[in-house]
């Protein structure tokens, strides 16, 4: 799991992530950016958390934007997240 916006599309460009999670509360300008990006780097996104949950779930202060590396943990969280519901870019 990696975080902060230029570590995540960094990772985003070289193919890397499994799912991106942004913040359904970070700024529409961040959504929409990142929404294009995983679309054209033909990476899902997911979001359904708010900024505080995703900063507890890793124990940072912040967290706006996630990228998930492995892709078993991806399969797992893609089985439980709404039903199995994810968001496609």
């Amino acid at each position: 799991m990696i975080t902060g916006e230029e570590q995540v599309l960094r990772m985003l460009k070289q193919k890397k992530l499994s799912l991106v999670l942004v913040a359904k509360d970070a700024s529409p300008k961040t959504i929409e950016r990142f929404q294009r990006k995983t679309h054209f780097y033909e990476t899902p996104i997911n979001l359904d958390f708010t900024h505080d949950e995703l900063s507890r779930s890793v124990g940072k202060p912040l967290v706006k934007i996630m990228g998930l590396i492995d892709p078993g943990l991806f399969e797992a969280l893609k089985r439980n997240l709404n039903g199995g519901a994810m968001h496609e870019s």
